[in-house]
């Protein structure tokens, strides 16, 4: 089976600080694979490598066989146009710590966009994929309203949905939960679990040890660029082999 990710000793640095130090995992098809660490470890870089919002310095990055942001010519990798870097990364959906919602766009109008503008979708059949998808994160009865008339965990959640709306085979949650207050994660952890059981693959980056222990496959526990410690998220949450583990997770369990 076709890994739907694939990392090869993975490198990035940003001038003289190197942030990814040879990264090397999988993630298989419908699989939840949540990343945890301290910040700065380079969880969220490498994130942002998986669709090219970051370029790597050396190693390899492919998404369901195909290299991200490279084409490969004999031995040598060349980089894509930016227009063929766009069309590949309209599968792979991304969410963020902050919502970045057009405010001057209502939550309905938000979803539909991108498939209208980038998928030339017409306005009808986005739009009634829209309110399937916000019905599916439980904001039916907020299509009409504008971001700022929507709570953070709200908006979160609109923004889940705007990410689906373009049809992706792989999802990406950077934090998605960091910014919410307490009493607002639960709803948007209840959308991505629904998600997972959907099998949508998904790739999280994450403080929620909870969710990542119930919902999660694997786990890896990643710190100063480099994978300390993967597994089971039961028997790497529970039963951490690394010291450095140890030491995290006794501050945030």
């Amino acid at each position: 089976m076709t890994p739907m990710v694939k990392a090869e000793g993975v490198h990035k640095s940003f001038g003289a600080v190197q942030v990814l130090k040879g990264i090397d995992l999988e993630v298989a098809p419908r699989e939840v694979f949540c990343l945890i660490g301290p910040s700065g470890s380079g969880k969220s870089t490498f994130l942002r490598c998986i669709n090219h919002l970051e370029k790597i310095n050396s190693g390899r990055l492919s998404v369901d066989g195909e290299l991200v942001g490279y084409r490969q010519k004999g031995d040598k990798l060349y980089e894509l146009r930016d227009r063929e870097v766009a069309e590949k990364r309209r599968d792979i959906g991304m969410v963020f710590q902050r919502f970045n919602l057009f405010p001057h766009m209502t939550a309905l109008e938000n979803v539909i966009e991108a498939p209208v503008q980038v998928k030339k979708e017409t306005k009808a059949v986005a739009r009634e994929r829209a309110l399937k998808l916000l019905d599916r994160v439980g904001l039916a009865d907020k299509a009409g309203n504008y971001p700022s008339q929507l709570s953070g965990g709200q908006q979160q959640r609109v923004a889940i949905a705007r990410a689906l709306a373009m049809e992706p085979k792989l999802m990406l949650f950077d934090e998605p939960t960091s910014a919410l207050d307490p009493e607002l994660v639960g709803d948007v952890l209840d959308v991505m679990r629904g998600l997972a059981e959907d099998g949508m693959t998904m790739i999280v980056v994450t403080h929620e040890m909870g969710f990542a222990r119930e919902v999660g496959d694997s786990v890896v526990f990643m710190d100063d660029g480099v994978v300390v410690e993967s597994g089971n998220p039961r028997d790497v949450l529970t039963n951490p082999q690394h010291e450095r583990t140890k030491s995290f997770l006794s501050k945030v369990l």
